[in-house]
C-alpha cells in the first residue's frame, strides 16, 4: 500500500518537473494525477488550493533542491571562476539530457502565471532570493564585499536566467558557455 506521504510527494516531484517543461497552463490537473500515479480524488485530498497550491509546493520544492545543488557545486569548486563555469556546465548538461525541455525550475512558471497568481509569483520570487542569498554567500566567502556579492549576484542569475532561454530556445547552449566565459573573468579581475 502507497502511503499518504509517498502520494503527496510523487505529486509534487511530478508537478514541478511538468510545470518546468510544459509550464502551469499548458499542464492539466489529468496529466498531473495520471503522470503523478495517483488517484483521482488526491490531488484536492493533499492540495486543497487545487493546482494553484500544488504548482506553489512545487516551485518551492524544486527551487529549494536546486539551492542545495548551487551550494555543493560552489562548495565542490576550487575557485569562484571555477565555480561558475560547473555551475553552467550543470545546467547545460540538463537541458542537453531533456532535449532542450528543462531550463530553469522557476522560468517557464514564473513567465506563464505569475501574472495571474500571487502564490505563484511569490513563490518563484522566493525561490530566485533564495538562490541569490546562495551567491552572495559564497561570493563573500571569497573576499568580495557584501554590497559587491549582491550586484555580482543579480548580474550571473540575470545573465544565466537569458542564457538558460536562449540556449532552450536556439536548442545550443552556447550561450551558457559565453555567459559563463564572460563572468569568468570579471570574478577573476574582481579578486585578483
Amino acid at each position: 500500500m502507497t502511503r499518504r506521504t509517498d502520494t503527496r510527494e510523487r505529486m509534487l516531484r511530478t508537478a514541478a518537473e511538468l510545470f518546468r517543461t510544459q509550464g502551469y497552463h499548458a499542464t492539466g490537473l489529468n496529466q498531473l494525477v495520471t503522470e503523478g500515479g495517483a488517484p483521482k480524488g488526491s490531488l484536492y485530498f493533499h492540495f486543497p488550493g487545487g493546482k494553484e497550491q500544488l504548482a506553489a509546493e512545487a516551485l518551492r520544492s524544486s527551487s529549494e533542491q536546486f539551492a542545495e545543488a548551487i551550494a555543493a557545486l560552489l562548495r565542490d569548486s576550487r575557485t569562484a571562476a571555477d565555480a561558475v563555469s560547473t555551475l553552467v556546465d550543470y545546467l547545460a548538461a540538463s537541458l542537453e539530457e531533456s532535449d532542450f525541455r528543462r531550463g530553469c525550475p522557476l522560468a517557464t512558471v514564473a513567465l506563464d502565471a505569475a501574472d495571474d497568481s500571487e502564490l505563484i509569483r511569490v513563490a518563484c520570487g522566493d525561490g530566485y532570493r533564495h538562490w541569490q542569498q546562495v551567491l552572495i554567500g559564497y561570493l563573500a566567502e571569497q573576499g568580495i564585499s557584501r554590497e559587491r556579492a549582491t550586484e555580482l549576484s543579480v548580474v550571473a542569475l540575470a545573465s544565466i536566467e537569458g542564457a538558460l532561454l536562449f540556449a532552450k530556445t536556439l536548442r545550443d547552449v552556447s550561450p551558457l558557455r559565453t555567459v559563463a566565459a564572460h563572468f569568468r573573468t570579471t570574478l577573476e579581475k574582481e579578486l585578483f
